[in-house]
């Protein structure tokens, strides 16, 4: 039976990290940084014999498309909902079903979820790729109970995991012929990689607005990222890495580690000494810190959808590949369209929403990377 709670962070934590497939989007500090921006966050439990068997922090906001009054409901499950076993057909179907019900009550024009279940594993085609059943029996059931396949992506549907319980010598011959060279040679040329903290937040975001404007992707103000850096920083559960040459900051990452998991959700650098393989360094260091925090998988966060040189992802992608990980293909995110004339709407307006909000963000990252 689900039920609606109001624990503390603490005690939410440990709920999610009960979970085989806990997520450090589903935590109370997102949920908190979240809250800041206009969401509302509920805590839904499913509850099991001993202990839960399903959670899910669902986050709602009111959206004005078009300058629409009164706005719509709009619901999101980042990385969840969480399931103890998510071979237990009937507990996956009620949580599917009680997540629809929910959207209902809440007048929701829509919930979108994207669990973190494995669709396939390896790149399509190659020797080593494999399906998952599971990720294709939780995707019959998604259509079966009227989810369909959502047109806005919010994460990353596939993304790249390095195994940590290797030895560091098993995880470096790992590694791409050239991208141990890269590691050595970072060694060799004097970069230097130090622990950060919460005054680097600005050099953070200095060095995030000039990769996005030089790469062509686009990021939020900077106050987003502070409080985002911040709130994961105080709570022990985030770490920046900054790579120096001669003192000078270079490049940096953000580390995230959760329930023996690390993630890779944030990497910036300048264009100042990158003959001198910074990336790399910092790459392994960061594998290095999550291993000795008891991380047990380092996700790299985002591979393309379609593997080849034509998506955009591609060039990432073979750097991450380089550094010994694994592609993992994951079901992606899904909506279920609790307003079906609405959402059909909604999808029509949501593409030019989305196209202007993209032109104004890269206006507000130019300012702020030049003040």
């Amino acid at each position: 039976m689900m039920h609606l709670t109001d624990p503390e962070p603490e005690r939410w934590n440990q709920i999610v990290a009960s979970f085989p497939n806990a997520h450090v989007l589903q935590t109370a500090q997102w949920a908190g940084v979240k809250a800041a921006y206009g969401w509302r966050p509920f805590y839904l439990i499913w509850e099991g014999s001993s202990s839960p068997a399903a959670a899910a922090l669902v986050l709602q906001r009111e959206v004005r498309p078009a300058g629409l009054n009164p706005g719509l409901r709009v619901q999101y499950v980042p990385k969840g909902p969480l399931l103890a076993d998510w071979s237990d057909d009937g507990l996956r179907r009620q949580v599917l079903d009680d997540l629809a019900g929910f959207a209902r009550r809440q007048g929701a024009l829509l919930t979108k979820i994207d669990p973190d279940v494995p669709l396939g594993h390896g790149i399509p085609g190659e020797p080593d790729a494999s399906e998952d059943p599971l990720g294709q029996t939780l995707t019959g059931d998604l259509r079966r109970c009227g989810w369909l396949f959502s047109a806005e992506q919010v994460q990353f549907r596939n993304t790249v995991l390095v195994d940590l319980e290797a030895s560091e010598e098993e995880m470096l011959a790992r590694m791409k012929q050239k991208t141990r060279y890269n590691v050595r040679l970072a060694v060799r040329k004097g970069v230097q990689v130090r622990p950060g903290g919460l005054e680097d937040l600005d050099l953070l975001y200095r060095m995030y607005a000039h990769t996005s404007l030089r790469d062509g992707f686009v990021i939020r103000p900077a106050g987003y990222y502070h409080q985002v850096w911040s709130a994961f920083i105080q709570a022990g559960m985030a770490e920046p890495l900054v790579a120096e040459v001669e003192g000078e900051p270079v490049a940096a990452l953000v580390l995230f580690c959760f329930a023996r998991k690390a993630w890779y959700l944030y990497g910036m650098s300048l264009d100042a000494h990158r003959e001198k393989m910074p990336n790399y360094l910092l790459q392994w260091e960061a594998m290095r810190r999550a291993k000795a925090a008891g991380c047990r998988v380092y996700d790299l966060w985002g591979a393309p959808d379609e593997f080849t040189p034509r998506d955009s992802m591609w060039g990432v992608y073979r750097f991450k590949e380089g550094l010994g990980g694994r592609v993992l293909r994951g079901v992606g995110a899904w909506d279920y369209p609790a307003r079906p004339l609405m959402y059909r709407l909604y999808q029509q307006v949501l593409p030019r929403l989305l196209d202007l909000l993209r032109r104004r963000g890269i206006s507000q990252t130019r300012r702020e990377a030049a003040a």
